[in-house]
């Protein structure tokens, strides 16, 4: 059986890692070993922080509900159940939109959630 000479595939492989690791500081953007175990790091990071990012934007939506609600003296609680109960179907998505950008129509959504309530 032939023998294998593994320069070549290790020399290809620490070069992308050193490519990836470009900017880093210190050691960790110029030695191999170091640089191979942060951009395992931040790989990891990249991952987690993309599902993170999904949680954080929720979380934005719904403080600017929250904040244009109270401004129609509502909690967010309330506002969102008395949608339910009113029958209307918006996402948080578009409500905070609507909350950001035209104040009006939230104010009369935020006045039918009241009225659902009421009944």
């Amino acid at each position: 059986m032939a023998r294998v000479k593994r320069a070549l595939n290790a020399r290809k492989h620490h070069r992308t890692i050193m490519k990836q690791a470009k900017g880093y500081y210190g050691a960790r953007s110029r030695t191999y070993k170091a640089a191979k175990e942060q951009v395992q790091h931040s790989l990891q990071y990249q991952y987690r922080d993309r599902r993170n990012k999904k949680r954080e934007i929720r979380s934005l939506w719904i403080t600017r509900i929250n904040a244009a609600a109270r401004m129609n003296d509502i909690s967010y609680s309330q506002f969102m159940h008395g949608l339910k109960v009113a029958g209307i179907e918006l996402d948080r998505k578009v409500l905070a939109q609507m909350a950001y950008e035209d104040i009006e129509s939230f104010n009369e959504l935020a006045a039918i959630a009241k009225k659902a309530l009421e009944a």
